[in-house]
């Protein structure tokens, strides 16, 4: 009796520490992530330099995934991405843009996403696009002009529909519907560049 009741305080101990980390995380992430000091905006409806790789499409609109394999917030938003390269990949140039300190190929990161797309490694696309943090989304229109750079989703694990911004933001370019002007969809949150981290203190 007594071996069974210090079992069962043992497993709700254990089930309490488990539920407190995915709450800590989950509250650490609804945090923005800090400006940098040196960081210049980037306004909506600058042109931003394409490589040639990534204009597979000529005349469509080009969407770059800011992409760190070391964030948990960029591993979480995986199946969101995939499902987005699916639905819009026949109207939409989309392309990854590797932010790490480590050095991966491009094969080791279509193989991490599932997905045939182009890879970059060229950090200075961030700054040319306004990005700080990972996972952010950047589309441009079919004239290589900013027309949204934000998050993919409110939730920590791009769940929920109401709020998923780049999908919002794509059918808006592609439908002329409007763009994305909720707060929570253009204030950076995730994982500081370059590094492995979320930083918020």
């Amino acid at each position: 009796m007594i071996r069974t009741g210090l079992v069962a305080l043992w497993l709700l101990a254990l089930v309490t520490a488990v539920g407190s980390l995915f709450w800590y995380q989950d509250w650490v992430y609804q945090r923005p992530t800090p400006v940098p000091d040196m960081y210049s905006p980037v306004q909506t409806g600058s042109v931003i330099d394409v490589p040639p790789l990534v204009a597979v499409q000529p005349d469509k609109p080009v969407f770059f995934h800011f992409f760190n394999p070391d964030c948990p917030c960029s591993r979480f938003n995986r199946p969101h991405f995939q499902a987005l390269v699916k639905q819009f990949g026949g109207q939409v140039n989309f392309a990854v843009v590797v932010m790490s300190t480590r050095t991966y190929s491009a094969e080791q990161i279509q193989q991490k996403l599932g997905l045939a797309i182009p890879i970059l490694t060229d950090s200075s696309l961030a700054s040319s696009c306004g990005v700080y943090a990972t996972p952010q989304a950047v589309l441009l229109d079919a004239r290589h002009r900013l027309y949204y750079r934000g998050n993919y989703n409110r939730s920590r694990y791009c769940t929920d529909e109401q709020t998923s911004y780049a999908k919002q933001a794509l059918t808006g370019l592609l439908t002329r519907s409007g763009r994305v002007t909720d707060e929570r969809a253009l204030t950076a949150y995730g994982c500081s560049l370059p590094f492995c981290k979320i930083d918020n203190d």
